[in-house]
């Protein structure tokens, strides 16, 4: 058996029995809020023989001995109390501690009938063909979106070179007419365009043929 097993059997057989947990932690704290004066008050009798044993000194060493002889007697009443302390501190934060883990457990059970009851009504198979049919629905959502966002073409064909072409012509009209609009092509010249200038090369070859000629003649 688990000791948390025997621990919750021990505590319902001794129902009634004792005091509960709020109870005997508020006991200890009462205890500790004590025991704290009891120390705060011996600290001070500390403090009080040792000055009475410093003023008699060495006039009255009797005296002296028994103030001292007193302070120890304080010191170890102290010493034990602040042992005591401890153990009730560690005693009453053992009970907060299961208190606490005996609040969790409670409030996990309620949670877990809670659940248990919200499961009751619940039937697997309906839960099954319910998701079946959300998902069934889901897909016939999807496809009827794709097919309103597919692009129509009812059934026509056109060629992209021809219409390419077309619209070629339809832009050259537009030219066309913008050119007409604005005065039409300027007209050609009625004047004839001077003849182009003999090259200087072709002289240059003249001449050498008529200095030739010159000088055939005079031999």
């Amino acid at each position: 058996m688990s000791k948390i097993s025997k621990f919750f059997k021990v505590g319902s057989t001794s129902k009634n029995q004792g005091p509960t947990p709020q109870e005997a932690i508020h006991k200890l704290r009462e205890t500790e809020e004590m025991l704290t004066k009891k120390q705060e008050y011996l600290e001070n009798r500390i403090q009080q023989e040792l000055v009475t044993a410093k003023k008699h000194g060495t006039k009255n060493k009797r005296a002296a001995l028994q103030a001292l002889k007193r302070k120890k007697r304080f010191e170890q009443q102290l010493s034990q109390i602040d042992g005591t302390i401890s153990t009730i501190e560690f005693q009453r934060e053992a009970l907060e501690n299961a208190n606490t883990n005996t609040e969790v457990l409670k409030n996990m059970g309620y949670a877990a009938k809670a659940i248990k009851g919200a499961h009751e009504n619940m039937d697997l198979d309906k839960i099954d063909s319910l998701m079946q049919d959300i998902t069934e629905q889901q897909d016939v959502a999807q496809e009827i979106s794709d097919a309103i966002s597919r692009p129509v073409g009812f059934g026509e064909q056109y060629d992209e070179d021809e219409l390419l072409a077309e619209l070629e012509e339809l832009e050259q009209e537009e030219l066309d007419q913008n050119m007409v609009s604005m005065g039409g092509l300027p007209s050609v010249p009625s004047a004839s365009l001077p003849s182009r200038p003999v090259s200087k090369k072709k002289v240059d070859v003249n001449d050498d043929l008529d200095m030739e000629q010159l000088a055939a003649w005079a031999t």
